[in-house]
């Protein structure tokens, strides 16, 4: 019952509070601005990190394979008009196909 309580207290009651006050806020304000900002450094981060120092089966590629399949996710979200589903399904083809071919 206490780890639920705290974990409640840490992280949930955060999220409430920034649902109220993000309610109140203009979407081109600064604070909004900066917030965003920060979310997608941090997921850039994120996939940065996978990228150069990857686990699992992503570590049995290589670098260049690993670099050319975000690339070509970009890219392929890009052209079909932003649509996520597609730039994943790119980037995953393309190393599916390098780890079957041993690149």
């Amino acid at each position: 019952m206490f780890i639920l309580v705290a974990g409640f207290a840490a992280t949930d009651i955060w999220r409430f509070l920034g649902v109220y006050l993000g309610g109140k806020l203009s979407e081109d304000s600064d604070l909004l601005v900066l917030v965003r900002t920060m979310a997608t450094a941090l997921v850039a981060a994120v996939i940065g990190n996978l990228i150069v120092f990857p686990g699992g089966a992503l570590g049995h590629t290589s670098l260049a394979l690993r670099i050319a399949a975000a690339a070509l996710g970009f890219v392929a979200y890009l052209v079909w008009g932003k649509r996520m589903v597609v730039g994943i399904a790119a980037a995953e083809f393309l190393l599916l196909a390098g780890l079957h071919l041993n690149f």
